[in-house]
């Protein structure tokens, strides 16, 4: 039996790991942000109390997955709030499309950790290129760059990103384990 401090450590992996997939995955069921942290912090929060009651977990991902999904499902039983008509419900409990949700989150978490790394001014020009959509003379207006600047920051954060499949096979990996 493990102590209680290694146990706390696992937990503190699983939770620096997890957290921001299970969120995005969480997302695919329920659009509200607020919510979703409050669903997964309840799931971190059972998954705590069943390790310290003693509860043998060997795959805790997995527990975690299960239990954030059936808060969501439970969300929208009770709440009727999501834009899910009642006969489509079925369909967000198919395991095929559940576990594309779960393999989505991790990849889309990878992806924001990437460009969360990004140097500042090459994260603010590339999102505001490819997430507000802005073309290169509007974002050169706006942040008193030249073109030929914000052309190359672009680039640049487009290079660290494409170097990062590498990171994100590893990385998938390790979930996976």
């Amino acid at each position: 039996m493990k102590g209680k401090e290694s146990e706390s450590q696992e937990i503190g992996n699983v939770f620096r790991y997890n957290y921001r997939p299970l969120c995005l995955y969480a997302l695919h069921y329920v659009e509200d942000v607020d919510l979703v942290e409050d669903l997964v912090d309840d799931a971190f929060e059972q998954l705590w109390i069943k390790v310290q009651e003693g509860a043998e977990i060997p795959n805790k991902r997995a527990y975690l997955y299960a239990a954030v999904r059936n808060r969501c499902l439970d969300y929208l039983r009770k709440n009727r709030l999501q834009t899910v008509s009642l006969e489509n419900k079925h369909d967000l409990v198919d395991d095929s499309k559940d576990a594309l949700y779960q393999k989505d989150s991790a990849v889309e978490a990878w992806l924001w950790t990437a460009i969360g790394e990004l140097p500042e001014k090459c994260q603010e020009i590339f999102l505001m290129n490819k997430r507000d959509g802005m073309k290169y003379d509007e974002i050169s207006d706006e942040l008193g760059l030249s073109v030929h600047t914000v052309r190359n920051q672009i680039a640049k954060a487009m290079k660290i990103l494409k170097e990062g499949p590498v990171k994100l096979y590893n990385w998938v990996l390790s979930l996976v384990a």
